[in-house]
């Protein structure tokens, strides 16, 4: 940590590892946060959220103020997020995928038809505020759906186009998707609950069928332990080779955790036919768990939120447009679809974390959801597969096809 003053301004320096020191020790400190104050977790908040946003809005005084600013070094915040799809991948056997059957088909094409939806809704809302067809759609799907990677990529292809302002834009509403992911999607779980009186099924099976799957094989060695971690390396390594070949065959970007994740399922279900180590679910589940805490507390730490201010305005009312909608369609249609039952209720909260910001928000959602009111197998098996690739195979396609229609010269 480096001291230094600029213009008056306190600057406050991190290196890598001193960023990822204090996104844990935030994190520790929204669990404890979250331990004391009821309302946290009776609305199901995620503790990375609490820790993110207390820190978040003490930047934002300290730059308003002039009288401080933190300047971190997040190198290793994709590190910790391709490291939680691999564990993902590696929790992905297909006797376990054969499980979710018509149930996985039906939200993938659920969020394959909001993704659909929000594109309509920028462009609508384009028309009615002058707002520039491009900034328009970078609060659409292209960030809802698809993160902050696919804003910062169509984002500069913007840019390229003539739009200054497209990575910003895309950053901006990337972010704000992110913000109200997090915030709406354990509590709309909680009043779907509590208000149709739901529990998860103790006749349901999975949860047996998925002990046996993913049973532990022993007691763990120090070389055990080595092999499990080697393993989620080298998935993580091989991943990103395979997601940068496909990107260049498509010529275009290609998320680097779908590579990753997928490299991981085939080496897990080769595991169980070979058996090359002895693969442990808890470790590596666990693993997953730390990695998706720590992105998300780097992620939201980390957040400029005195940049956005300027970008208030359109882009703030479509990103508020997006979010009520699916609000209503989670909480009026897409629970209904998927059954009216409790694992319903938690794959609800989790399209809103994968349907307004990230698939490791939609994962956090469903932890905090699983925390209070139990577990979901279901909902944990289904929605990350959607969110981080299934619904890429819709929500690509005809995203591209929104630009080229509303965006002229666009080659994509």
């Amino acid at each position: 940590m480096v001291f230094e003053t600029v213009e008056g301004m306190l600057n406050i320096n991190c290196d890598m590892v001193m960023t990822t020191a204090f996104a844990c020790v935030l994190l520790l400190i929204g669990f404890w946060i979250k331990s004391k104050v009821k309302f946290l977790t009776k609305y199901c908040i995620p503790a990375p959220v609490v820790g993110g946003f207390l820190f978040m809005f003490i930047t934002f005084i300290g730059n308003r103020t002039g009288a401080f600013a933190f300047n971190f070094t997040t190198t290793l915040q994709d590190f910790f997020m391709l490291a939680f799809f691999t564990t993902v991948g590696l929790g992905a056997s297909v006797q376990l995928l054969k499980k979710g059957g018509i149930l996985l088909v039906v939200y993938w094409l659920i969020a394959a038809a909001v993704s659909i939806i929000q594109n309509f809704i920028s462009v609508g809302l384009a028309a009615v505020t002058g707002l520039e067809y491009p900034y328009a759609l970078l609060a659409g799907a292209i960030s809802m759906i698809g993160g902050h990677g696919a804003a910062a990529s169509y984002g500069k292809t913007f840019v390229d186009m003539g739009y200054s302002a497209g990575v910003e834009v895309g950053a901006a509403a990337a972010t704000f998707g992110l913000i109200f992911g997090v915030l709406v999607g354990g509590p709309t779980a909680r009043l779907l609950i509590e208000k149709n009186n739901l529990r998860p099924d103790p006749t349901e099976n999975l949860d047996t069928s998925v002990e046996e799957i993913n049973k532990k094989g022993g007691t763990l060695t120090s070389l055990d332990i080595m092999k499990n971690v080697t393993a989620i390396l080298v998935c993580m390594a091989l991943g990103s080779m395979v997601s940068g070949w496909i990107g260049k065959l498509i010529n275009m970007s290609f998320p680097t955790y779908v590579g990753a994740m997928f490299v991981a399922m085939i080496v897990r279900n080769l595991n169980e036919k070979f058996h090359w180590y002895n693969f442990n679910f808890g470790l590596v589940d666990g693993i997953g768990d730390v990695s998706l805490n720590i992105y998300l507390s780097i992620a939201l730490m980390s957040l400029k939120l005195w940049q956005l201010l300027d970008l208030l305005g359109p882009v703030l009312l479509i990103v508020v447009a997006q979010v009520v909608v699916l609000v209503i369609l989670a909480y009026f249609v897409v629970f209904r679809i998927l059954g009216s039952n409790y694992d319903a209720a938690v794959m609800c909260a989790g399209l809103l974390g994968h349907g307004l910001g990230a698939t490791p928000t939609a994962i956090v959602n469903m932890t905090a959801v699983k925390d209070k009111y139990g577990m979901s197998r279901k909902a944990f098996m289904i929605v990350p597969i959607v969110g981080a690739f299934l619904v890429d195979i819709i929500y690509q396609p005809q995203t591209i096809a929104f630009i080229k229609f509303f965006v002229k010269g666009f080659t994509g």
